[in-house]
């Protein structure tokens, strides 16, 4: 049976990746069993192990909080990252690193796909996880980096739980942002793309794992409350109105060009994903 390790198992992806991955032995290490910022344990740990397939899903991803505290998002997602690379190298691990949109800058008039070379991106997050990018390509060949972006799950927290937090009757209107454009994407379609992925040795390289079809923050909020059957007002604003420590790129549209080069499945698109997430929690 395949035996596959999971980074920041107790994080929103990875709580999901554990719960519901199929057919193999599932390795969870949290943040006291392997802090990826020792490099020390997390060679131990892998040594010991030796899974298969690691998805590396811990990270520092409170984006603003990364812009006030860059210290620790360099060492949790570039150097960590890096101690990661080498031990699954190492081991003859098969490394498969989450990532994000935001290694784009956002200026491309149409989605991004995973040809396209990343000119620079906006904040010290997607800096910081194009670092983590880099590491992984230069210390472990054996690899797939997975892009996602908009990701909420049940664990939280998420654009979807705040929104509902917000709709708590208190407020009688809600701006949300409408110019910056992405795709939504629930942990519930990563891990069932994943659950794929892991049984395809041969796969290398980079790989776009979001929902299909797009939607402004504003479109996403409206769908919320829609499904939710929430009555709440939303009024859409611009990125200026509503300013943010970390600046975000307008344009987080990813394609999912290797999918279809590859033959292999199709994403859900996002309004579906959503409305069985909302459905189920």
């Amino acid at each position: 049976m395949l035996t596959v390790a999971i980074t920041g198992s107790e994080g929103m992806l990875g709580t999901t990746l554990t719960s519901t991955l199929k057919d193999v032995e599932v390795i969870p290490l949290t943040r006291e069993t392997c802090d990826i910022t020792d490099p020390t344990l997390v060679d131990q740990v892998i040594r010991n192990t030796r899974p298969d397939v690691l998805i590396h899903c811990a990270a520092m991803t409170a984006v603003d909080l990364c812009e006030s505290e860059q210290f620790s998002a360099w060492k949790i997602n570039a150097f960590g990252t890096t101690n990661v690379a080498r031990a699954c190298n190492t081991y003859g691990t098969k490394l498969i690193s989450i990532s994000t949109d935001y290694v784009f800058d956002g200026t491309l008039d149409r989605p991004y796909h995973e040809y396209d070379e990343p000119a620079g991106a906006l904040n010290i997050y997607g800096k910081s996880k194009w670092a983590a990018e880099q590491a992984v390509r230069a210390h472990c060949p054996n690899h797939l980096i997975a892009r996602v972006s908009w990701l909420y799950g049940e664990q939280g927290p998420s654009f979807v739980h705040t929104m509902l937090r917000l709709a708590d009757g208190t407020r009688d209107c809600l701006k949300v942002v409408n110019d910056q454009v992405g795709n939504p994407t629930s942990t519930d379609s990563v891990a069932s793309a994943l659950n794929v992925l892991i049984h395809r040795p041969e796969l290398v390289g980079t790989i776009h794992l979001t929902c299909e079809g797009e939607a402004t923050w504003y479109d996403f909020a409206k769908a919320i409350f829609r499904i939710k059957g929430v009555e709440q007002k939303v009024l859409p604003c611009s990125s200026e109105e509503y300013k943010t420590p970390a600046k975000r790129p307008k344009n987080s549209r990813l394609e999912k060009l290797v999918l279809k080069e590859c033959g292999l499945f199709e994403m859900p698109k996002w309004e579906d994903a959503l409305y069985k997430f909302l459905k189920k929690i």
